[in-house]
């Protein structure tokens, strides 16, 4: 997920995909332990998208005040 998609998501959007992507790496992270994982990339890809998220809500925050 790319910075531009994440500024033009609404606040509500953005804890529903923290939800979903921390679901998301759950799975994956099952899946690792129990050696079917296919696409080890897609786990770092998952917290750097839940990190740019975090990051762009404490910006709006910060602007807010």
């Amino acid at each position: 997920m790319k910075i531009k998609e994440i500024r033009e998501l609404s606040e509500a959007e953005l804890v529903s995909k923290i939800a979903d992507l921390q679901r998301e790496k759950l799975n994956l992270k099952i899946q690792s332990r129990t050696g079917q994982l296919e696409k080890t990339a897609r786990v770092r890809q998952i917290r750097r998208d839940i990190a740019r998220i975090y990051t762009e809500q404490t910006a709006r925050a910060a602007k807010v005040q």
